[in-house]
Protein backbone atom coordinates (compact mmCIF):
# COMPACT_ATOMS: atom_id res chain seq x y z
CA UNK A 1 0.00 0.00 0.00
CA UNK A 2 1.16 3.73 -0.42
CA UNK A 3 0.17 6.96 0.83
CA UNK A 4 1.08 9.75 -0.78
CA UNK A 5 1.46 13.72 1.50
CA UNK A 6 3.66 15.81 3.55
CA UNK A 7 5.57 15.31 7.35
CA UNK A 8 4.26 16.98 9.59
CA UNK A 9 5.78 15.51 12.50
CA UNK A 10 8.84 13.56 13.07
CA UNK A 11 9.72 11.71 16.64
CA UNK A 12 11.98 11.07 18.49
CA UNK A 13 13.71 7.62 17.95
CA UNK A 14 13.07 5.03 20.05
CA UNK A 15 15.86 2.18 21.38
CA UNK A 16 16.25 -0.46 23.32
CA UNK A 17 17.55 -4.27 23.45
CA UNK A 18 15.50 -7.12 22.65
CA UNK A 19 14.74 -9.71 25.40
CA UNK A 20 14.29 -12.43 23.08
CA UNK A 21 17.76 -12.32 21.08
CA UNK A 22 19.73 -10.03 23.18
CA UNK A 23 20.00 -7.98 19.56
CA UNK A 24 19.76 -3.63 19.54
CA UNK A 25 16.83 -2.42 17.61
CA UNK A 26 15.72 0.98 16.89
CA UNK A 27 12.32 2.31 15.76
CA UNK A 28 11.19 6.04 14.70
CA UNK A 29 7.74 7.04 14.04
CA UNK A 30 6.40 10.09 11.82
CA UNK A 31 2.95 11.65 11.40
CA UNK A 32 2.09 11.60 6.89
CA UNK A 33 -0.27 14.39 6.40
CA UNK A 34 -2.76 13.43 2.98
CA UNK A 35 -4.08 16.33 1.23
CA UNK A 36 -7.66 17.10 0.61
CA UNK A 37 -11.16 18.64 1.76
CA UNK A 38 -10.68 16.89 4.97
CA UNK A 39 -6.82 16.16 4.92
CA UNK A 40 -5.59 12.94 6.67
CA UNK A 41 -3.18 11.86 9.28
CA UNK A 42 -1.50 8.59 9.29
CA UNK A 43 0.81 7.66 11.89
CA UNK A 44 4.14 5.26 10.68
CA UNK A 45 6.98 3.92 11.64
CA UNK A 46 10.02 2.86 10.31
CA UNK A 47 12.19 -0.53 11.86
CA UNK A 48 15.87 -0.43 12.27
CA UNK A 49 19.01 2.41 12.55
CA UNK A 50 20.08 1.39 9.15
CA UNK A 51 16.99 2.07 7.85
CA UNK A 52 16.05 5.25 9.58
CA UNK A 53 19.39 6.59 8.21
CA UNK A 54 19.01 5.96 4.97
CA UNK A 55 15.95 7.23 4.73
CA UNK A 56 16.23 10.58 6.61
CA UNK A 57 12.82 11.88 6.59
CA UNK A 58 12.45 15.38 7.48
CA UNK A 59 9.66 17.85 8.69
CA UNK A 60 7.91 19.36 5.71
CA UNK A 61 8.99 16.66 2.95
CA UNK A 62 6.77 15.93 0.63
CA UNK A 63 7.13 12.02 -0.07
CA UNK A 64 5.43 8.83 -0.85
CA UNK A 65 5.84 6.21 1.31
CA UNK A 66 5.09 2.27 1.01
CA UNK A 67 4.15 0.30 3.96
CA UNK A 68 2.52 -2.68 5.38
CA UNK A 69 0.01 -2.71 8.12
CA UNK A 70 -0.17 -5.48 10.71
CA UNK A 71 -1.91 -5.95 13.99
CA UNK A 72 -1.05 -7.23 17.07
CA UNK A 73 -2.64 -7.68 20.32
CA UNK A 74 -1.35 -6.66 23.46
CA UNK A 75 -3.26 -7.23 27.07
CA UNK A 76 -6.08 -8.28 25.46
CA UNK A 77 -6.66 -5.06 23.13
CA UNK A 78 -5.19 -5.13 19.45
CA UNK A 79 -2.97 -2.20 17.96
CA UNK A 80 -2.17 -1.43 14.10
CA UNK A 81 0.79 -0.97 13.44
CA UNK A 82 1.96 0.85 9.79
CA UNK A 83 5.39 0.14 9.35
CA UNK A 84 6.71 1.88 5.69
CA UNK A 85 9.35 0.00 3.94
CA UNK A 86 10.36 2.60 1.42
CA UNK A 87 10.20 6.51 1.01
CA UNK A 88 9.87 7.86 -2.91
CA UNK A 89 10.87 11.85 -2.77
CA UNK A 90 8.78 13.65 -5.24
CA UNK A 91 6.42 16.32 -6.32
CA UNK A 92 2.98 15.56 -4.73
CA UNK A 93 0.39 15.41 -7.34
CA UNK A 94 -2.16 18.07 -7.93
CA UNK A 95 -5.35 17.84 -6.44
CA UNK A 96 -8.18 17.25 -9.54
CA UNK A 97 -11.28 19.45 -10.25
CA UNK A 98 -14.48 17.83 -10.50
CA UNK A 99 -15.66 17.88 -13.77
CA UNK A 100 -19.23 18.19 -14.85
CA UNK A 101 -20.13 16.47 -18.15
CA UNK A 102 -23.23 14.66 -19.59
CA UNK A 103 -23.40 11.80 -17.55
CA UNK A 104 -23.66 13.94 -14.67
CA UNK A 105 -27.40 14.24 -13.48
CA UNK A 106 -27.05 17.25 -10.97
CA UNK A 107 -25.47 20.21 -12.61
CA UNK A 108 -24.43 22.78 -10.75
CA UNK A 109 -26.93 25.51 -8.87
CA UNK A 110 -28.18 27.77 -11.32
CA UNK A 111 -27.34 25.59 -14.59
CA UNK A 112 -29.85 25.13 -16.77
CA UNK A 113 -29.19 22.17 -19.10
CA UNK A 114 -32.25 22.73 -22.15
CA UNK A 115 -32.71 26.16 -22.23
CA UNK A 116 -36.17 26.59 -23.92
CA UNK A 117 -37.22 29.12 -22.28
CA UNK A 118 -39.61 26.93 -20.28
CA UNK A 119 -37.64 26.67 -16.64
CA UNK A 120 -37.56 23.26 -16.97
CA UNK A 121 -34.05 21.70 -16.49
CA UNK A 122 -34.91 18.72 -19.21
Amino acid sequence: MELTGKIIAVFEAKSGTSSKTGNPWMTQEYVLEVPGQYPKHCLFSLFGEEKIKQMNIQNGEDLTIQFDIDAREYNGRWYNDIRAYNVIRGQMPQPQQQQINDENPFPPFGEVQGDDGSGLPF
